[in-house]
Order: structure tokens, then C-alpha cells, then sequence
């Protein structure tokens, strides 16, 4: 789940300081206000990597995904963008579950027949 996870963020990284660029270009905000919010969430993404494997790691993305959406309302575009990537957030989540209890099933399959892992 972790690299199906950290995959979708590293994308969020990517998406929010293109978005940070174009709110330079399309709002009246200080670009010291844009860069700092933007700042934040590139720098949350990239944390984010590190915490997925701790309690609460999973929720804070979903804070995450919220908040890419509700960006939409300084650049629309994020609207659907943040959309998007929160149902990647929720494959992610869902399908990276299912495979880590397939390799669970298949090594514990592999120990039990004495065959290595």
C-alpha cells in the first residue's frame, strides 16, 4: 500500500506547485501567500511518504486530498484535479490493502510448505 500511496503523493507534489504558478498568474494574492500555502503542501506531500506506515498516516493524506480540492476555489482547475487525485487516493488505499494481504497470504503459504520466501 505504502508505494501505491507514496506514488499518488509524489504526483500531489508535483500538481501543487504547478498549481502555485498558476495562482501567481490568475489571483491577486502576494506571491509570498501563495508560496507559503503551496510551500505547505508540497512539503505535507512529501512528509506524508515517510508517515504512511504509522497510525494516522492514511487519514492525514485524506486532509490532504480535501484540501487539493477545496484549492479549487483559488484555482478552479483544482476542482477536478483534486477530485482526481483523491479517487487515486482511494485506490491507492483500496487496492494497496489487497495486495500487501495477497503477500501476506502468499508467504505465510510459502512457510508453511518450508519453501523460502
Amino acid at each position: 500500500m505504502r508505494i501505491l500511496c507514496a506514488s499518488t503523493l509524489i504526483g500531489e507534489f508535483f500538481v501543487i506547485g504547478f498549481a502555485g504558478l498558476v495562482a501567481m498568474q490568475m489571483t491577486d494574492l502576494p506571491a509570498a501567500t501563495v508560496w507559503t500555502v503551496s510551500g505547505i503542501g508540497m512539503l505535507l506531500s512529501l512528509l506524508l511518504c515517510g508517515m504512511l506506515g504509522r497510525p494516522g498516516g492514511v487519514q492525514l493524506g485524506w486532509v490532504l486530498q480535501l484540501a487539493l480540492i477545496a484549492a479549487g476555489f483559488v484555482v478552479p482547475t483544482m476542482f477536478f484535479l483534486g477530485a482526481v487525485f483523491a479517487a487515486l487516493w482511494w485506490a491507492s488505499v483500496h487496492f494497496g490493502r489487497k495486495i500487501d494481504e495477497a503477500k501476506a497470504r502468499g508467504a505465510a503459504q510459502a512457510e508453511a510448505s518450508g519453501e523460502p520466501a
